[in-house]
């Protein structure tokens, strides 16, 4: 857990280096400080609404103790093993077997699991899935994610910024002026590919935070086997039954991508699952486990 730690710690300062490297390019720190307190205000309103978004956008509804006893009861009570607020308790209807934990911070915690999801996974699976998005929870990865989102924001602002100005600096001078055709061209390239950059970096560090929900959740439930075997199960339905609805803001909220194939493969916002099997059962025959009692 240490290692991603300093490894998303280390993803957030490259984020921070070509945030600068980009607002260097506009030649002056007028611009750079604009592009970067609009990029603030919008990502922090983002972070600040972003469990209430998230739940609207995937058409999550909020179940009482009396409509879903047994889910909350688990909840509950992994909640109490997790030392945190017992968090808000969300179904999405549909058959597509998924999971996702939203809020700014343990205490605007909320869980939401699809109705397929207790059709296909057994009680200690799901308690497995449980625990992966109370450690989410726990370890604040909502802030971590709004943080990153807005560097990458802010990048992508200056890097619209300094593409026109090289555009237009183009149209209105001559060849030689500013190093001519080709530092217009070389800015431009520059400008396209940073956002991009910045783009791979945030989707490396939300592929840490999962790693990290694997082991805090593992640890929650006291064994990693059932989250593994889990994942194992989740990863083959969504090939299957992928989420065709789901909204890409909210796709790399969800324990397993809802959507395999295609773009959703070239940028993952999860490590490979057959990755996180792997670590888990490492992480059972390095220890002693305890028995699941959910």
């Amino acid at each position: 857990m240490l290692v991603n730690s300093l490894k998303t710690v280390g993803l957030l300062g490259l984020l921070t280096g070509l945030f600068i490297v980009i607002g260097g390019a506009i030649g002056g720190q007028a611009g750079m400080i604009i592009a970067l307190v609009l990029a603030v205000v919008m990502n922090m309103g983002a972070w600040w609404f972003s469990d209430t978004l998230a739940l609207k956008m995937s058409g999550a509804q909020e179940v009482s103790p009396d409509e879903a006893p047994e889910l909350h009861a688990m909840v509950e009570e992994l909640s109490r093993r997790a030392g945190i607020p017992k968090p808000r308790v969300y179904i999405i209807d549909t058959d597509a077997p998924n999971a996702f934990a939203t809020g700014r911070d343990p205490a605007h915690g909320a869980v939401a699991v699809t109705t397929g999801i207790a059709r296909l996974l057994t009680r200690e699976e799901l308690a497995g899935v449980i625990a992966h998005e109370l450690a989410h929870i726990k370890h604040r990865d909502t802030l971590i994610s709004s943080i990153a989102a807005t560097i990458a924001g802010a990048i992508g602002m200056l890097a619209d910024m300094v593409m026109w100005g090289l555009i237009f600096a183009g149209l209105g001078g001559s060849d030689e002026e500013d190093g001519g055709i080709a530092g217009l061209v070389g800015g431009i390239l520059t400008a396209m590919l940073a956002p991009i950059m910045a783009l791979i970096i945030q989707m490396a560090i939300s592929r840490s935070r999962e790693y990290m929900a694997d082991a805090g959740g593992a640890q929650i439930l006291g064994n990693p086997l059932p989250l593994a075997s889990a994942l194992e199960k989740l990863e083959w339905a969504a090939g299957r039954m992928p989420m065709e609805d789901v909204r890409p803001a909210t796709a790399h909220m969800y324990i397993v991508n809802p959507v395999l194939g295609g773009l959703a493969s070239l940028f993952r916002t999860h490590p490979e699952t057959h990755k996180r099997i792997s670590r888990l059962r490492a992480m059972a025959n390095r220890g002693n486990n305890t028995a699941v009692a959910i």
